[in-house]
Parts: C-alpha cells; sequence; structure tokens
C-alpha cells in the first residue's frame, strides 16, 4: 500500500469518527442513541417478531405449533408457487410499521446493511444455494420518482456479505402498475400479471442459474410469484425467494 493510499484510509477513518461523534447511531426503529450502528435498542427489539421455524417448507408461512402430519401450509398445498421456497425475517406488523415505510419511502437508505444482515443469517441455506441475487425491479416512472429501489439495495448489501454475484436489473417491469397496497389477493395477481420480463442483456446468467429474488415485504405473493414465472420462463433452474417482512395474517396496515 502506498503512502498516499495509508493517508486517505487514515483521513477517511477521521472523518468516520467525527461523523460518529457528532451524530451517534442510533436504534432502526426509535432512532434513540446507540453504542454501535444497526441494532435496535432494548426497548425496540423485544417488539418485533422474527420468524423462526416451525414454517411452511415452501413459502415459510410461519406455524404457531409443529404440524404432525406436513409441513407445506394449506396454500402451498392447494395451488404450488412458481418458486422453490421463500423466507423472511420479520412478521409485518405494527411493531415493525415504521421502521419499514421510513426504508421505503423516507429516504432512511442507511438501514439497508443492518436488513441485510439479518437477511443473512435467516436464510443462509437459500443464499448458500443461489447463483445470482437479483431484485423485484420498479418500473422506471417510479425509480425516477423515489430515486432508489429499496430491494436492489438489500441485493446490493446481501452480495457484499455473501459474496454472491448480484444481478440487480436482471428483471424489468414492462409496464407501470398501481401500488399493491390496499389490493386483495387477486385484484394484486392482476395487477402484476405479465409486467416482469428478464433483461434482454442479462440472458446469459440466466440459463440453469439458480437465483435468489430479493423484496422487502412479502404480502400475498403476487409480486414474486409473477417474477419467479418470468425467470423460469427465461431458463433459470429455479427461484428462491427472501424478503425482510412478510404479512402473516392480512392486516389492516398501508405498504
Amino acid at each position: 500500500m502506498s503512502v498516499s493510499e495509508i493517508a486517505k484510509r487514515i483521513a477517511k477513518n477521521v472523518l468516520n469518527s467525527g461523523l460518529q461523534a457528532a451524530f451517534p447511531p442510533g436504534c432502526l426503529k426509535c432512532g434513540d442513541p446507540l453504542e454501535g450502528p444497526g441494532s435496535l435498542c432494548n426497548i425496540c427489539w423485544p417488539q418485533m417478531t422474527f420468524i423462526s421455524e416451525p414454517c411452511c417448507e415452501t413459502c415459510g408461512f410461519p406455524f404457531e405449533y409443529s404440524p404432525t402430519t406436513s409441513l407445506i401450509c394449506g396454500n402451498c398445498l392447494r395451488k404450488a408457487p412458481s418458486f422453490s421456497k421463500a423466507r423472511a425475517v420479520l412478521k409485518y406488523d405494527a411493531a415493525c410499521r415504521d421502521m419499514i415505510l421510513a426504508f421505503k419511502h423516507a429516504d432512511q437508505t442507511r438501514n439497508a446493511p443492518a436488513f441485510a444482515k439479518w437477511m443473512h443469517r435467516a436464510a443462509q441455506e437459500l443464499i448458500d444455494d443461489c447463483d445470482v441475487i437479483c431484485a423485484v425491479p420498479l418500473h422506471p416512472f417510479r425509480l425516477h420518482w423515489r430515486r432508489f429501489n429499496q430491494s436492489a439495495l438489500l441485493t446490493r448489501e446481501l452480495a457484499l456479505l455473501s459474496k454472491k454475484p448480484p444481478i440487480p436489473d436482471l428483471l424489468f417491469r414492462k409496464r407501470p402498475t398501481r401500488s399493491q397496497g390496499g389490493l386483495n389477493a387477486s385484484a394484486r395477481r392482476r395487477n402484476v400479471q405479465g409486467a416482469f420480463a428478464p433483461n434482454p442483456k442479462r440472458l446469459s446468467h440466466l440459463e440453469n442459474a439458480r437465483v435468489l429474488l430479493i423484496d422487502d415485504v412479502l404480502t400475498t405473493g403476487a409480486t414474486v410469484e409473477a417474477c419467479s414465472k418470468a425467470l423460469l420462463n427465461a431458463g433459470a433452474a429455479k427461484i428462491d425467494v427472501l424478503t425482510l417482512c412478510r404479512v402473516v395474517r392480512t392486516p389492516s396496515l398501508a405498504i
């Protein structure tokens, strides 16, 4: 390492130290000061409902107790999804709602590394088994308005943690769709039907690939189902899904 590189690294460390002193890291939910970044305070942490086993082996829906017959939920038994497995870190509820909406809509993108660490721990098996990681895309109009794709941010951070290749633009939206918030399950499916397609410039990455699809919140699964079909039709071998949150029982909470 050259003298100039050493000097740059020292300057960067000094700057980071000064910023941390002036703006100490805060709780991801309430913002109260913490000793280190990327965590929750002692009050907010117990409020979160982290999803763990037992859960549906396919979609990851959490069971209140271990089933005696099948580890597949009723929805997946009635109609198997196009993806192989889906997992999520948190139950989407009143406790985490503001934290998630702030990440999606209030430019709190600094929380992406912490959220990605949670996702990495929650779905290590899916990450180890994938060839590439991609994000559920936003339509260019919405991306221009929002200025970032939260799913792409999570994809980038997961790739840094896992050393798996990220392809955030593996998919694109062929047409704008209305927000899924407030729509029932059938309306959500109609809203995104045929809305996604593989990026023609990335088709070589899809042939027989095991793809890990990243999104922020799984509600009915309509969006990740539409994305999975598009990827499989383009030659992917299988699709797994990883989200930060999932709705367990449809709440009256805007997403």
